[in-house]
């Protein structure tokens, strides 16, 4: 099984630098999505075995092998959906190879600093991702993410350092977190709260929760479309593994208060800046953006409850969020390709102008916004249920005070894309609408992704063992 833990690491990096030496387009074109079907063809095989895999650095349990799934699932439908003639150049799909292969390596290390440096890996490669066309509103974006990005790993590598540290007074000083969560060792408290609080900070800045989370709508709306799905659908996610990893080593030797508090803090905070800010939004990319913000604080918030049952169901939510977002930002870049524009303004009427593109995005939306069959709306009660037995009404409260305007916000812009009068003069450029209709093959990722947001609602007894195999690995039982 160890082949299981290599492959995801090995293979995207292998090909990354074949496609860069041999500049091929017609070879690079689809070397990321076999790279994506290989993470989730392993992702699968580990969550089917059930069992603790080793080797050497690398270590899969319930957790890691279960969030290596999720990675492999947003990336296949990000990019299959992604395939186009007017594909990324070979550069950039290099770097996504790059960055599978280092997300794959934040979530299979079995240590702090490994996992620290491959996060930090993340932000070189998607920088350049984020600044692919060249225009000065990505140029920025990509400036604002890396400065932002490096603040808060830096914040995170002091944390680590300090937890290290702390690990010096048990005489084995060590990174390793099964041996800082196993009680074999011992931390000094005041080090290790200080450490856990950084990490925690600065792991929190590349989740793009807020308030640090300036920097995600730009990087997001600039982005090509499927690299905007795998920064949504994964590096957010992955980043909070790495949230859920120093939890575990908090929660051994210092309790869960501080790290519970933070991300309850977090948690309300994001709900309440994409609240405010759906309310105006006039680029839907930006819109989708924001939606990922308020879905991490969702998470945060689920983690914060300290319930088996809070934790299980963002580990769930994480998933259909996952394949949701990525299937949207999808068919947000097949509407700006056709459109020429991301101003909410200028798409009206899609349903009838082009309902290849009006239904998945409406029906996408609807799966965001937390409609039930999709799998969100269940996570998200879930959630609120967990913070209300945990004492934590008031957060419950709020948290469903500040959805209610997210979906006010967001479906305001939806429907006046979808349902909208057409505009039909020739300067409106309705004659681009018609054009550039997708294969099935490319619309057939779209379709899997909602259908799956759909189908998890009812395959939940299949996800409850996995789902509590994975509480269990991080030392949440109750």
């Amino acid at each position: 099984m160890t082949v299981f833990l290599w492959l995801p690491v090995l293979v995207p990096t292998v090909l990354g630098a074949i496609i860069a030496w041999r500049h091929s387009d017609a070879f690079a074109r689809f070397v990321p999505l076999v790279v994506a079907l290989v993470i989730l063809a392993c992702g699968i095989a580990l969550v089917a075995k059930g069992q603790v895999v080793t080797s050497s650095v690398l270590r899969a349990d319930a957790t890691s092998s279960y969030v290596l799934l999720c990675v492999g699932a947003v990336a296949v439908v990000a990019l299959w959906g992604g395939l186009s003639a007017q594909s990324l150049d070979v550069r950039s799909d290099a770097l996504i190879c790059a960055f599978l292969a280092a997300m794959s390596l934040a979530v299979l290390s079995d240590n702090l600093g490994v996992m620290w440096v491959a996060i930090e890996a993340t932000t070189i490669a998607t920088a350049f991702l984020v600044g692919h066309a060249g225009t000065r509103g990505a140029t920025e974006a990509a400036w604002k993410y890396v400065v932002l990005g490096s603040v808060g790993v830096a914040i995170a590598f002091l944390g680590i350092v300090l937890v290290y540290a702390s690990s010096r007074a048990s005489g084995a000083p060590t990174l390793s977190w099964v041996a800082l969560t196993s009680g074999g060792i011992s931390l000094s408290p005041h080090l290790a709260r200080a450490g856990v609080a950084l990490a925690v900070l600065g792991f929190a800045t590349k989740a793009g929760l807020a308030p640090m989370h300036s920097w995600l709508p730009d990087a997001h709306s600039q982005a090509p479309a499927p690299v905007s799905g795998l920064m949504s659908g994964v590096l957010l996610s992955v980043a909070m593994y790495a949230i859920l990893r120093v939890q575990a080593v908090g929660a051994a030797h210092i309790g869960v208060g501080l790290v519970h508090g933070m991300l309850l803090t977090f948690g309300l905070l994001s709900l309440a800046v994409a609240a405010l800010l759906t309310l105006t939004q006039r680029d839907y990319k930006r819109l989708l953006a924001y939606s990922s913000i308020e879905h991490m604080g969702i998470i945060a918030l689920g983690v914060g409850s300290g319930t088996s049952l809070g934790l299980m169901a963002a580990l769930l939510h994480m998933l259909g969020h996952g394949v949701v977002k990525a299937a949207m930002f999808v068919v947000a870049g097949r509407v700006l390709n056709v459109t020429g524009s991301s101003r909410i303004a200028s798409v009206t009427g899609l349903l009838k102008r082009r309902p290849d593109l009006g239904w998945p995005f409406l029906v996408g939306s609807a799966a965001l916004l937390g409609f039930p069959p999709f799998v969100t709306f269940f996570t998200e009660v879930a959630i609120l249920v967990a913070l209300t037995e945990a004492g934590l009404w008031w957060a419950a409260g709020a948290a469903a005070l500040l959805l209610l305007v997210t979906f006010i916000g967001i479906a305001r812009q939806v429907l006046s894309m979808a349902l909208g009068a057409p505009d039909l003069h020739p300067e409106s450029g309705d004659h681009a609408l018609v054009a550039d209709r997708p294969s099935r093959f490319r619309t057939a990722p779209v379709a899997i992704a909602l259908l799956s947001g759909a189908a998890i609602s009812f395959l939940a007894l299949v996800f409850v063992p996995v789902l509590g195999a994975a509480a269990a690995a991080l030392g949440v039982s109750r």
